[in-house]
């Protein structure tokens, strides 16, 4: 028994590991800031939804900064 709850303990650590990794992964990718994007304006995805919301990202991007 005691075994078994040892795996079901890892398995559950496991679980929670891949599931940081895979929300990591949709932050760095942009589809997490895309859902909210969908979600924010109230439209599905399409073709013209996701132009607009990279057209909106590129725009409010900060510029660089500047060295001296």
């Amino acid at each position: 028994m005691k075994a078994l709850k040892t795996f079901h303990q890892a398995r559950a650590a496991g679980s929670r590991v891949l599931r940081i990794v895979r929300l990591a992964l949709r932050e760095i990718f942009d589809e997490a800031a895309y859902a909210r994007y969908l979600q924010r304006v109230g439209v599905s995805a399409s073709r013209a939804s996701y132009a607009r919301f990279l057209a909106e990202k590129h725009h409010t991007k900060a510029p660089a900064a500047r060295c001296c």
